[in-house]
């Protein structure tokens, strides 16, 4: 079987490519730029090009078909409409990656099942997904085009630490603040509950989608069963650290009102995702792919994460102007207390 993949080299994407190379009886094709062409396993062949540039790709594709094509930076329904236009009648499925986030928000309960209303009013990335979804399931239905839809929620690797409030550069600021002493912000009261996904375990999920006669004109989520509070994803970075976690706990509309002006877009982030409780019933996917399961714990998966990023200077990118940021909302908090 031949499966193409659209990007591939991304933090969800790596971990399958990894996990499909292992496979004999796949035969694994990786479309992009080629940035990044010496993180690729051995064995995946390579289409240097811009997927943007329609026609480019489409002579470089002429003479190829697919058993699944697998599209992970479409963002836009322009996107996800070029790509009918490419693969339509070129690959037996084709799987779109969307996001969780655009599961109702407020949600309706907090236990999401994959037909949970769609509506992000707070994120545009999530309405846009929401758009590219709509545009591939009528192709589905009224001309059979063998889409299906996976949605990620928080999923990260081992150069990523997952956390719910941090500046443009990423999250080495937090984890800096948090060596130094200092006092991190949490939205709302960290009770909130949330879901974390390593890149190893969605594979799982993922490959096993791939090929399955299931999976046609179908939606699934893929996440982890760990279910944690904010309060705990902090304090768990913190024991992996040594240090003392000093939480201070700040509203998410207070958040979004004083970061959006930044560029921090937590409105979205926040708001429309994060600062919301919830919980996924992945028995849908477990019918599909019953070997998914949750193989990395958080407690594990983040001192691996951990271990690589304190081992790779590279990837500690300073935020001074989040930082002070940071300082500045907590010092404007502290003086509202004694002003009231």
């Amino acid at each position: 079987m031949k499966a193409l993949f659209i990007g591939g080299t991304g933090t969800i994407s790596m971990a399958i490519v990894n996990r499909l190379a292992q496979d004999p009886l796949w035969e694994v094709w990786v479309l992009n730029r080629g940035n990044r062409e010496a993180e690729l396993p051995q064995g995946v062949h390579q289409i240097v090009a811009d997927i943007n540039n329609e026609d480019e790709v489409r002579k470089k594709l002429s003479d190829m078909t697919f058993d699944t094509v697998c599209e992970f930076i479409g963002f836009h329904v322009e996107d996800v409409e070029r790509d009918y236009r490419l693969f339509k009648g070129k690959t037996r499925q084709y799987i779109y990656i969307s996001s969780a986030s655009a599961y109702h928000k407020p949600a309706a309960s907090y236990v999401i099942t994959e037909g949970t209303t769609l509506a992000n009013p707070h994120w545009q990335y999530s309405r846009d997904k929401i758009a590219s979804e709509e545009f591939l399931m009528e192709k589905y239905r009224t001309e059979g085009f063998p889409v299906t839809i996976v949605r990620p929620s928080h999923t990260y690797d081992e150069r990523n630490i997952p956390l719910g409030v941090h500046g443009k550069k990423g999250y080495w600021q937090v984890i800096k603040r948090m060596m130094d002493g200092k006092p991190v912000i949490i939205q709302g009261d960290g009770s909130s509950l949330w879901t974390l996904t390593f890149n190893e375990d969605f594979a799982v999920g993922f490959t096993g989608l791939m090929a399955n006669c299931h999976a046609i004109g179908e939606a699934f989520h893929i996440t982890g069963d760990e279910t944690l509070t904010w309060n705990q994803i902090y304090q768990t970075i913190a024991d992996a650290l040594g240090v003392e976690l000093k939480p201070y706990y700040v509203a998410s509309e207070f958040l979004a009102a004083t970061g959006d002006k930044y560029g921090f877009d937590f409105t979205g982030s926040l708001i429309g995702d994060k600062s919301v409780s919830v919980v996924f019933d992945n028995s849908k996917l477990k019918r599909a792919v019953p070997d998914m399961c949750t193989g990395v714990r958080f407690h594990q998966g983040v001192r691996r994460a951990l271990s690589y990023i304190l081992d790779h200077p590279e990837y500690q990118i300073e935020d001074a102007e989040f930082d002070e940021w940071c300082d500045r909302v907590i010092a404007a908090q502290e003086k509202a207390k004694t002003e009231v």
